[in-house]
């Protein structure tokens, strides 16, 4: 009995050495059966691990620079918010709408200066055409541009309920830009010499010509209240109370001469 055992034993082991023998053959198998694409594969992971850490790389620095230039941003965005401040502040001293004042200015001279039927005309049909210039350069050296002093929001809510009434402040800056083109209008038939005023402007010509000389006017742009045709300034009550508006706020004054009533632009200070 006891050799029998012995003897089972033995096979047992022997039983044991052969599996275990058959497994390191099919592991030995198993690891050369494709040795050249393993390779491959692990060639590649290797360089899409090394791309990706390339990439991770360029998102740091990436990310660096951005960091680096939020303070730059930072101070860019004060400056334009200060100048958007600075752009709404000088906003509110321009009326939202301004006539073309050179178009109808250059329309009232020139039917002051050159009215209808000028060019049959004896007397400007012999001007020649350099004395015309010869004038120009030195009318213009000795006249400047009548003050646009608009007023803002601020100004015109600061003004009692009744003197303020239905006014804006469109309205009223628009009115100030008509009070400009009558002054410069008037400006320019001062300084015209005669051949190139009309016949019937002559005489408004130098009744401007000698208000312009006494000591309230001289040197002053100014307008008469005759001149008071629109579009946004005319001799009714809007007007009248638009004027009361303006002398309260410093950007005109009055006076009388003879008949005429005189209104005087007056310069910001």
């Amino acid at each position: 009995m006891e050799v029998k055992k012995a003897g089972a034993s033995l096979d047992s082991v022997i039983s044991l050495f052969n599996r275990r023998i058959a497994e390191l053959q099919d592991l030995v198998i198993a690891r050369n059966m494709y040795p050249a694409s393993s390779v491959t594969d692990l060639s590649a992971v290797d360089a899409a691990v090394k791309t990706m850490e390339l990439q991770v790389q360029a998102i740091k620095d990436r990310l660096r620079d951005e960091t680096l230039a939020i303070p730059k941003a930072k101070k860019l965005i004060d400056a334009a918010v200060k100048q958007q401040k600075k752009l709404q502040d000088l906003s509110s001293y321009v009326p939202s709408h301004i006539p073309e004042r050179m178009s109808m200015l250059g329309l009232d001279t020139n039917r002051c200066l050159f009215p209808e039927g000028s060019q049959q005309n004896t007397g400007f049909g012999s001007l020649k055409l350099e004395e015309v210039p010869a004038a120009l350069p030195k009318e213009k050296r000795s006249r400047s541009t009548p003050p646009l002093w608009f007023i803002t929001a601020e100004e015109l809510d600061s003004l009692s309920g009744y003197m303020r009434g239905r006014l804006t402040v469109e309205k009223i800056n628009a009115a100030i830009n008509d009070m400009a083109t009558y002054a410069e209008a008037n400006s320019q038939l001062i300084s015209a010499p005669k051949k190139r005023v009309a016949g019937d402007s002559w005489e408004k010509a130098l009744e401007l010509r000698d208000i312009a000389m006494t000591e309230a006017v001289k040197g002053k742009h100014f307008f008469l209240e005759t001149d008071m045709k629109g579009p946004a300034l005319k001799p009714d009550n809007t007007g009248k109370a638009i004027l009361t508006v303006l002398r309260h706020l410093g950007r005109v004054s009055e006076t009388r001469i003879g008949p005429h009533r005189v209104i005087i632009l007056l310069k910001r200070h």
